[in-house]
């Protein structure tokens, strides 16, 4: 567990260090249960800087800061589903996911919203399965090509 850790809205100043998580993480972490090519071309998305600044700016995105350093993030989509939560591949295991998602979950019920959706890489299925939601369905993407398998979360609020 870490203390002192700071949730924030992310500013574009917080760029460069989202995108080097994202990428990081996906290399690190989800490597375990994607292949190489996939790993390759998931992680690639962190160079889509266009779609990381507007999800900056027209979604609700928060950054967890440890020490003055973002060690994790969280955003929102269609005002209710978590699009995306990502951990520093260092910081793996020491709440600070769940305390993005829970900061997200009193996001969304402030929203007026009931529940929260989620799509998760196999990886997170876990961590998903630890914060109470249910798994509605396993399914598989195309992403720039390349399929993925993923699964839909849902959990009432």
């Amino acid at each position: 567990m870490i203390k002192d850790l700071e949730i924030r809205e992310a500013t574009l100043e917080d760029l460069t260090e989202i995108t080097s998580i994202f990428r990081d993480t996906v290399r690190a972490i989800n490597s375990r249960d994607y292949s190489e090519k996939q790993i390759e071309v998931w992680s690639s998305g962190a160079d889509d800087t266009e779609i990381w600044e507007n999800r900056i700016n027209d979604l609700y995105f928060i950054v967890a800061e440890f020490k003055n350093e973002i060690v994790g993030f969280a955003h929102i989509t269609k005002g209710c589903n978590l699009d995306g939560l990502y951990v520093h591949k260092n910081y793996q295991r020491r709440t600070i996911g769940s305390k993005l998602l829970r900061i997200a979950e009193s996001h969304i019920m402030a929203e007026g919203y009931e529940v929260i959706n989620a799509d998760s890489s196999i990886t997170s299925v876990d961590f998903f399965d630890s914060h109470y939601f249910e798994q509605i369905k396993k399914q598989k993407k195309s992403y720039k090509g390349k399929g993925f398998a993923y699964s839909i979360f849902s959990k009432e609020l």
